[in-house]
């Protein structure tokens, strides 16, 4: 496996086109908007540029990351020679499918179709296509170059020799890939989102500020990162859109999203991406937002 294309240039997209450029692998990036594109490359050149300091990296080989990636707009050219495509387009059951009909139209028929959902059923985006057994989940950790962990989740068709290669490719690039079985929110965000709900649960109801709940979560557990600020981090609508998917695939009342959340969301305060959420992250500033109004 030696050629990989990446569906999707925003925060993940480029983060796994990096990843993968940077071990060697022969990249193409695709995405329908050139800004897109032309934003993710500069990204990508940034991050290198911050390993160089750190004496992680030599200059040879940011040179060397930089020339195994291109850059597409029109996806039948991006993916015509590809061993695995990695989807990493929003997370949006619709769009998801859309792609994968089409990719398995344009593809050869022996690439490997993996998707980063972080919640969406594999088996159900296998079973839009004609290669169900090379249909498999790759849920990356953002920052992607940072993060040891690969989520490999298999479809109920996924075949063993598919399951095996992504594991060793996974770890190919540095990660620790962990094997998982296809159901809703998989192990990370089963576990992750219902925490991140009680958090938002105990700031609707006025048991502690977000601050405060952050600060007990993070020198209480050990926790690196709060539950509010991370879900600033992932996007208060990809919560909201996970939470939604562990709702309706359990159809247990536990898993129903804060009032609270729904509300922001629909406010459009996301968190970092909107520049503000639980905090404000404008110019640079992680202050405390008020989430009286949302109430």
């Amino acid at each position: 496996m030696k050629n990989v294309a990446v569906i999707g240039a925003g925060t993940m997209g480029n983060g796994i086109a990096h990843t993968f450029a940077q071990f060697g692998f022969q990249v193409s990036l695709i995405d329908i908007s050139q800004d897109s594109l032309d934003k993710a490359r500069k990204t990508i050149t940034k991050n290198l540029d911050r390993l160089v300091a750190k004496e992680r990296l030599t200059e040879l080989q940011k040179e060397q990351t930089l020339a195994n990636l291109k850059t597409f707009t029109k996806l039948e050219e991006g993916v015509k020679s590809a061993d695995l495509v990695v989807e990493a387009a929003t997370e949006n059951i619709d769009i998801k499918l859309s792609i994968f009909k089409t990719l398995d139209k344009v593809c050869p028929p022996a690439t490997i179709l993996a998707s980063n959902t972080s919640s969406i059923s594999i088996t159900k985006i296998g079973s839009v296509t004609n290669r169900p057994d090379k249909v498999i989940g790759m849920h990356f950790m953002n920052p992607v170059p940072i993060m040891k962990l690969v989520e490999i989740i298999r479809g109920y068709a996924t075949s063993d020799e598919v399951t095996n290669l992504i594991m060793e490719t996974s770890k190919k690039l540095g990660k620790t890939p962990t094997e998982v079985n296809d159901y809703p929110g998989f192990i990370a965000n089963r576990i992750l989102m219902p925490m991140i709900n009680e958090a938002i649960y105990s700031l609707y109801e006025g048991v502690a500020g977000a601050e405060e709940i952050d600060t007990v979560m993070k020198l209480g557990m050990a926790h690196p990162m709060g539950p509010l600020q991370l879900a600033d981090f992932i996007g208060l609508d990809v919560c909201l859109s996970i939470l939604q998917v562990l709702n309706d695939g359990f159809g247990n009342p536990k898993y129903a999203p804060c009032p609270l959340l729904v509300n922001m969301v629909t406010a459009g305060k996301l968190g970092d991406k909107s520049g503000e959420g639980f905090y404000n992250h404008t110019h640079g500033t992680k202050e405390l937002i008020v989430a009286d109004n949302f109430k």
